[in-house]
């Protein structure tokens, strides 16, 4: 079940105020709060730049049928067995494990990460995803394709198994070094979590 608060959580994203803010959830200060502060400090990482801009030049000018392939691998795996030589081949990356202890520190509130390239590829992921190429959804095109400090935050869901609503925050990925756009990042967030660790008013 979606709940279409999606565009009211952007415009706190991008630091609006008053009657617009007062119209959302008290979650969407919180998410803000998680994106602009925690999630945004660490993906400059020198771990995870290194990641993205070794797989950029790994793929350099690589082909829709290359990415077609690939992706058509990692759905395979995934289907015949929930794992195989190209998934694990990225769960073990060191990019990789930085994110499942990122994901683990949150205590609950992050429930996945995904760090994705200039391409849309899977750099590194904190659990395996569904498919290898995200380019052609919004966590990828409302973010590294818009350019530095685009955000993206996806309708909120009502996970069916858990009873729990949950959203996904995008975030442009930046080169430290020349501020250029060099992938995109997104974190699933359990509202329900997040909540729960609000400190008190």
């Amino acid at each position: 079940m979606k709940i279409s608060t999606a565009a009211a959580l952007a415009l706190l994203l991008h630091g609006a105020s008053g009657a617009a803010a007062q119209s959302v959830p008290d979650f969407a200060e919180d998410v803000k709060r998680v994106a602009e502060g925690d999630l945004q400090s660490w993906i400059s990482d020198p771990v995870i730049i290194y990641a993205i801009r070794e797989q950029n030049e790994t793929y350099k000018g690589i082909r829709p049928g290359k990415i077609k392939f690939l992706d058509e691998t990692w759905i395979a795996e995934v289907n015949e067995s929930g794992g195989g030589p190209m998934i694990f081949d990225l769960l073990d990356r060191q990019a990789s494990v930085i994110v499942r202890d990122r994901r683990e520190l949150a205590k609950g509130v992050i429930t996945e990460i995904i760090l994705m390239d200039r391409y849309g590829l899977n750099v590194a992921i904190s659990d395996p995803t569904s498919d290898f190429y995200q380019g052609d959804e919004a966590k990828y095109q409302e973010t590294f394709l818009k350019g530095p400090g685009a955000v993206h935050v996806s309708e909120i869901e009502l996970d069916a198994s858990t009873q729990k609503y949950q959203t996904q925050v995008s975030m442009t990925v930046t080169d430290p070094e020349n501020g250029e756009p060099i992938g995109a990042v997104t974190f699933g967030i359990d509202l329900e979590m997040l909540k729960a660790q609000r400190p008190s008013q």
